[in-house]
């Protein structure tokens, strides 16, 4: 093993993979700073803001191999304690000069507006035009400066590094257009030359010529939360880029599933729209969240997950939604859905089933025995704890496996138990 090192040398890096795939693969474990493609060599080098967070991919990547479009790749510690400008330059996309920069922002956890991008490329020169629009590839931008010589040296000084504290990092290229085209004045377009020009055409998306600009952001609303829960960054293997929100699950338990238990396990990961069992397949369901993130929270956790002797099979859908119809739930109203209050706080339980459940909301006067009772036909309950929070009777139980943990919640989650509805979830608590 050479010496830990903050540059991390990839290999195997095909011409199918972008500078965006490998961004993705390390930014769960911190900032990167710098990335240089060796496009001839098949190779990449990519500089983390410590040794500590290079240390934590490499570790984490040993024990999973790291794979990008269905292709293996390599990582071990460069022989480079740090990547000059000198590297970046000789060997970077070697792409032209331009005064116009394309940048692309990735974690995006919180709103980015014209004003904040005018604040973070204004230091480098002056900017003439800034186009914001939403693509497949996320959130982008197009900044136009007065001289090329101020987009060059914002695109050296920028690139890789967050707007804000572990998220929204700045991936720059320069743009191959010669003049952008600004019509309105708002949160999304400006002109920094023409003052004057009106803030919308009613009815109309401003700008269309450069994508979907009147998208909204389906992370935005939850963003605070996600960052404070996650303090900042994101859990290992969550991208925080996907924007398909309707997830596919197979080989159910047919006999013993029905759509409210779906709905206690998906509600963990964040609130449900609607729940559809697929008739002609009995072991297929479609489950509908709020957003795209609760989705990927999902299919990342509950992924081979066992429950009622099945191993479940969570993908997200070809479908963006479930069509309303007699045979769909509909949890949209649902006073059960767990995410329209303590958002952060439900983010930060999100987990694969554990062995143990944590209950809450219980009745003042219950009983440990009470507990056991209403929960001891879903398994061997090994060990049980009732106490008190603020004031608030909770109680936690410990069964012989996560399958067994997993039924107790999928079937007694908003029952109720001497006159309350009881709320139950996963505990990542080791032990009574």
């Amino acid at each position: 093993m050479t010496e830990p090192s903050k540059v991390i040398h990839v290999r195997n890096v095909g011409h199918e993979i972008s500078e965006n795939d490998l961004l993705q693969l390390f930014q769960p474990f911190g900032v990167i700073t710098k990335l240089v493609m060796l496009r001839a060599k098949n190779q990449a080098l990519l500089q983390m803001q410590d040794i500590p967070s290079a240390v934590n991919a490499l570790q984490f990547y040993t024990n999973v191999q790291p794979s990008i479009r269905g292709r293996n790749v390599y990582v071990q510690f460069s022989s480079h304690q740090e990547l000059t400008t000198m590297d970046q330059n000789t060997q970077g996309r070697g792409d032209e000069p331009n005064r116009i920069l394309l940048v692309t922002i990735h974690h995006m956890l919180y709103p980015i507006t014209v004003e904040v991008l005018h604040q973070v490329f204004s230091p480098h020169g002056f900017v003439e035009k800034i186009v914001t629009f939403q693509k497949s590839a996320g959130f982008q931008a197009l900044v136009q400066y007065q001289s090329q010589q101020s987009a060059v040296s914002a695109r050296n000084a920028l690139q890789g590094r967050n707007i804000y504290d572990g998220c929204c990092q700045l991936d720059i290229q320069f743009s191959n257009l010669d003049e952008l085209q600004v019509n309105y004045n708002n949160e999304r377009s400006r002109d920094f030359t023409n003052p004057s020009l009106p803030s919308e055409q009613k009815g109309r998306s401003s700008n269309p010529g450069y994508g979907d600009v009147g998208v909204g952001y389906p992370q935005m609303a939850n963003a605070a939360a996600i960052a404070a829960a996650f303090g900042g960054g994101l859990p290992p293997g969550i991208s925080g880029t996907n924007d398909r929100c309707t997830v596919l699950i197979s080989n159910l338990n047919s006999d013993r599933m029905d759509e409210d238990k779906l709905f206690n396990l998906f509600s963990i990961y964040g609130n449900i729209v609607r729940i559809k069992l697929l008739r002609n397949k009995p072991d297929h369901a479609l489950v509908q969240m709020g957003d795209g993130f609760q989705a990927e929270l999902a299919v990342h956790f509950l992924k081979g997950a066992k429950l009622f002797g099945k191993r479940l099979e969570v993908n997200f859908s070809k479908h963006p939604n479930i069509t309303t119809g007699a045979d769909t739930h509909e949890y949209s109203n649902s006073n059960l859905n767990r995410f329209n209050r303590n958002a952060a706080k439900n983010y930060r339980y999100c987990c694969s089933p554990t062995k143990m459940v944590h209950l809450s909301t219980l009745p003042q006067e219950v009983t440990e025995e009470d507990i056991v009772a209403h929960l001891e036909e879903h398994g061997t309950i090994v060990n049980s704890k009732l106490f008190e929070m603020n004031g608030k009777k909770q109680a936690l139980v410990l069964f012989e496996n996560e399958e067994q943990a997993a039924e107790a919640l999928v079937c007694k989650h908003a029952t109720s138990l001497g006159g309350s509805t009881i709320r139950i979830s996963f505990s990542q608590l080791q032990t009574i």
